[in-house]
């Protein structure tokens, strides 16, 4: 089934489709609830139920949570519309729609680190009142299972004598800083979904996501991945504001929605799940090194111009965060696209986007 005009896109929704770790026979004649319906990861899922749907005969039927209809439909410009409806609402107002739900995957969230700086009070109030008002549809509709898309972050900054970092490893966040907004807020969904799972009985489970790329993300992105990969196909130098020594996993986009409909319909009640690929542990300077490397043709250098305080730009603190994948993979999922394939398809893709 057609679904984008990106190749590579539509080449990737139809692996999904045939990856032996997903068993849609469990989603056949089921109804699946998305929020972030229109983000870079929550359309790729339903774009990827919908594939999933027409090849194999589900009669599935896909909600998707959208604020913006018009920006959903042209998205979705190709979907089974007998298949897809659409909720047009704010995530902060209680839903109160009639239709039947068995599942939810829940990733509507701020996104931008800028944002999490400039609109802290927006960000947090998406993430607690938006999950309450999802958790409370859960339980109202007596779903079969959930899964909420949460962040690396919430671990914070853990001993860099660590080496890899499992579900039940914490570092520090300070609650001090604004930036916290976005993994303090993290941090207490995740306290909210086991709460809810645990006194209400709720099927519900956690995806803790890396920074995660592919096809689709937008020429116009300010995530570090988008900036690198903009540079090289404008043949600008990459420029860095710290010293790039932040060490952590990346993801590419295919492989962790195989990995969240994994946990949504085999993981445990109340728990989470790393979702990252283990083989790509790199810092932010051996990222843009390897980008320069791939494409020698560019022209582009490595700059640094060190911000005195990267905190009003939305970084993170520095962490080296080498997120254990083993208790997903006993599920039987793994990671397929390594870093410089990653790399390749995001370039091929915003260049088509551009």
């Amino acid at each position: 089934m057609k679904l984008s005009d990106d190749k590579i896109l539509q080449n990737d929704l139809d692996m999904i489709v045939n990856n032996d770790c997903i068993c849609w026979d469990k989603l056949r004649n089921q109804s699946i609830f998305v929020t972030g319906a229109t983000g870079l990861i929550g359309s790729q899922i339903v774009m990827s139920l919908l594939n999933a749907n027409s090849e194999n005969n589900l009669n599935l039927t896909v909600i998707a949570a959208v604020r913006n209809k018009e920006k959903a439909e042209k998205i979705f410009r190709y979907a089974d519309k007998k298949a897809l409806t659409f909720i047009v609402q704010d995530i902060l107002e209680p839903f109160t729609f009639a239709d039947s739900v068995d599942y939810i995957i829940h990733g509507a969230s701020m996104t931008s680190s800028k944002d999490f700086v400039d609109y802290p009070v927006e960000t947090i109030k998406t993430a607690l009142v938006g999950t309450e008002n999802i958790l409370n549809l859960a339980k109202k509709k007596n779903i079969k299972g959930m899964v909420y898309l949460s962040s690396l972050e919430v671990y914070g900054v853990v001993d860099f004598s660590i080496e890899k970092v499992s579900e039940n490893m914490f570092g520090t966040i300070d609650p001090m800083s604004v930036r916290s907004s976005y993994s303090e807020g993290k941090r207490m969904v995740e306290c909210l979904c086991a709460s809810y799972a645990h006194q209400y009985n709720l099927p519900i489970k956690v995806a803790r996501l890396c920074q995660t790329f592919g096809p689709g993300v937008s020429y116009g992105d300010n995530r570090v991945f988008a900036q690198f990969a903009r540079s090289v196909i404008e043949g600008n130098d990459i420029v860095l504001k710290t010293d790039g020594s932040t060490e952590r996993n990346y993801c590419y986009i295919r492989d962790a929605i195989s990995g969240i409909l994994t946990i949504m319909l085999n993981g445990n009640k109340g728990e989470a799940y790393n979702v990252a690929n283990k083989n790509t542990l790199i810092t932010i300077r051996g990222m843009a090194e390897l980008l320069i490397d791939m494409y020698p043709q560019s022209g582009t250098k490595l700059v640094f111009d060190i911000a005195e305080d990267v905190t009003k730009l939305g970084y993170n603190p520095k962490v080296k965060m080498n997120l254990d994948t083993s208790k997903l993979e006993t599920l039987g999922w793994s990671a397929e696209v390594d870093l410089q394939k990653m790399f390749e398809h995001l370039i091929t893709s915003m260049k088509f986007n551009k």
